[in-house]
């Protein structure tokens, strides 16, 4: 049996108020359904129009890299827990050239991180070019696979109205660093450097389609529902040695609420799983499909942590959500293709297999 997820739009309407905390913003109610074909509607919104968050631009190249950092690097076995001391900053460079002085905070990545580990940063100090912080930024996740990474610390003036403005970095190769060295670094920072992204990341075969007006919406008569099939993977990467528990986590854009995720069955110990579920979201008119974006994401459910293998977004592409400009409407050419070919095929099922790619998921602290 085809198991389906279907989920129902909840959202505000036209000159109503919003139940969700930030107004406007869509939310997401989920059903379970056990056989599509005797699926015949559910409850509905009324606009998917409203405020999302805009792309929050950093500043490059506005102040002079120098100054360095002080830190310790250790990895707690007991915890499993990779712990970066950062001590101090000193003789950072000055945003307010006037007064000789920056707002200054600490942020660490992990690079390439497949497994979406996220960044961790240290909290402000006000008015200096010398700050001490003595804050712990933590990372639980297995010695292994820290051993594969880059270590990114860098430094940023903090600009509550404005751009951040990068202060310069530092990169450490963790594959050749000695954790047995617990002792305070003082490393020079340094300008902007480019990774270049890990390449493959296995591959995502679906099917979409949009079915227009079929929903029972009261608030909005004859929008319709958006439908996507996840059927399988391929050639997952193997992040935890010998094999992965892999899962597909589903979110509809610009809604990021807790309640609007959906995902797929865990299958266990395979790179190339097979899912075969079906995701429902009703309550769409056509034009809201040039302004929603379908997050798609690949999990390992580890004991740990869960690690994000890759994903992909199925929109247009533009930049831009309802007038807006936003960071996640980033479709690669392929996935634009798969969603005009849904919009240009109404009633139908359009298939592709797209490459997984690495994103910064909507929201990674729900796995």
């Amino acid at each position: 049996v085809l198991k389906v997820s279907v989920t129902v739009l909840s959202f505000k309407s036209d000159g109503g108020e919003s139940d969700s905390e930030s107004s406007g913003v869509p939310q997401w109610n989920n059903k379970q359904f056990t056989d599509l074909s005797n699926y015949s509607g559910s409850t509905s919104l009324s606009s998917v129009s409203g405020s999302v968050v805009s792309v929050y631009n950093s500043d490059y190249s506005s102040v002079d890299i120098q100054g360095g950092i002080q830190f310790s690097l250790n990895y707690v076995h007991k915890l499993r827990e990779f712990h970066i001391f950062v001590v101090q900053c000193q003789n950072l460079a000055a945003v307010d050239t006037k007064r000789n002085r920056s707002d200054p905070y600490v942020k660490s990545y992990l690079i390439p991180d497949p497994a979406n580990l996220g960044k961790r940063k240290t909290a402000v100090k006000k008015k200096t070019l010398n700050p001490t912080y003595n804050e712990i930024l933590r990372y639980r996740v297995r010695m292994e696979y820290l051993m594969s990474q880059v270590l990114n610390l860098s430094a940023w003036h903090n600009d509550t109205f404005g751009r951040n403005s990068f202060l310069g970095e530092i990169e450490l190769d963790l594959s050749s660093w000695d954790f047995n060295d617990t002792e305070w670094k003082l490393l020079p920072l340094k300008p902007r450097v480019y990774l270049q992204p890990s390449d493959f990341r296995g591959q995502l075969r679906l099917a979409i389609r949009f079915l227009p007006q079929i929903s029972h919406s009261k608030n909005i008569p004859g929008s319709g529902e958006v439908h996507i099939w996840v059927k399988d993977c391929k050639n997952l990467p193997l992040i935890r040695s010998p094999t992965i528990d892999p899962y597909v986590k589903c979110f509809v854009l610009p809604d990021i609420s807790k309640k609007s995720s959906q995902k797929t069955r865990v299958l266990k110990r395979t790179a190339n799983p097979i899912f075969n579920h079906t995701m429902v979201y009703d309550g769409f008119r056509a034009e809201d499909l040039k302004e929603a974006c379908v997050e798609l994401t690949v999990w390992d459910r580890d004991r740990l942590a869960n690690h994000l293998l890759g994903g992909l977004r199925l929109g247009m592409g533009t930049g831009k959500s309802y007038g807006v400009q936003v960071d996640w409407m980033d479709s690669t050419a392929e996935e634009v293709a798969l969603w005009r070919r849904m919009m240009e095929s109404p009633n139908e099922w359009v298939e592709g297999m797209l490459p997984l790619r690495m994103v910064t998921a909507a929201k990674n602290t729900w796995k």
